[in-house]
């Protein structure tokens, strides 16, 4: 494959699956920029392997595939670690000094689904993602996260169950 065709293909795919992978990605890292980068990163992997890519999956799910294993990586990296202990350190000192620009900024983020999915561990989280946001079916999900599609099912089932009792005490406790 000559690098005219390469680039037109990428730039195919990124036009088609951009958005997509940007927002799957976000499911992961929590973070619009970082997950940005992430899927530069899948785009700079998948044109460096364009010419392996043998079709036997759909270009969907190898470029998810992808971008979860970028995520994944970055998830693991000393770099996030220690973006999340500064994190920590700034949210507790905040905390011990509220503001009322604070508590405003606090009520317009407070958007109790998206806390309620982010609060999920990462299995549920991610067919959430995956079947809700990007309408993947549990087969697509199952081939896209290398798992079976029963234990796609069963990810569902109790993701469901965890967020109807989250959203049960979220209205208790108002």
């Amino acid at each position: 494959m000559d690098r005219e065709e390469k680039n037109y293909i990428l730039e195919k795919m990124m036009i088609e699956y951009g958005n997509e992978l940007v927002r799957l990605a976000f499911s992961y890292v929590k973070d619009t920029e970082i997950a940005k980068d992430m899927v530069q990163n899948t785009f700079i992997n998948c044109y460096k392997n364009l010419d392996s890519f043998r079709y036997d999956a759909q270009v969907k799910t190898w470029l998810y595939r992808i971008t979860i294993n970028e995520c994944k990586d970055y998830l693991k990296s000393w770099n996030y670690k220690m973006v999340q202990v500064r994190s920590f350190i700034n949210e507790t000192t905040r905390s011990m000094l509220p503001s009322t620009e604070r508590t405003v900024i606090d009520k317009y983020n407070n958007q109790e689904m998206k806390e309620s999915i982010f609060s999920l561990p990462k299995v549920y989280r991610e067919v959430i993602y995956l079947y809700y946001y990007d309408s993947l079916t549990t087969v697509e999900i199952a081939n896209v996260l290398d798992i079976p599609v029963n234990t796609v099912k069963t990810r569902l089932r109790r993701a469901k169950q965890r967020l109807e009792s989250l959203i049960k005490e979220a209205e208790f406790y108002g």
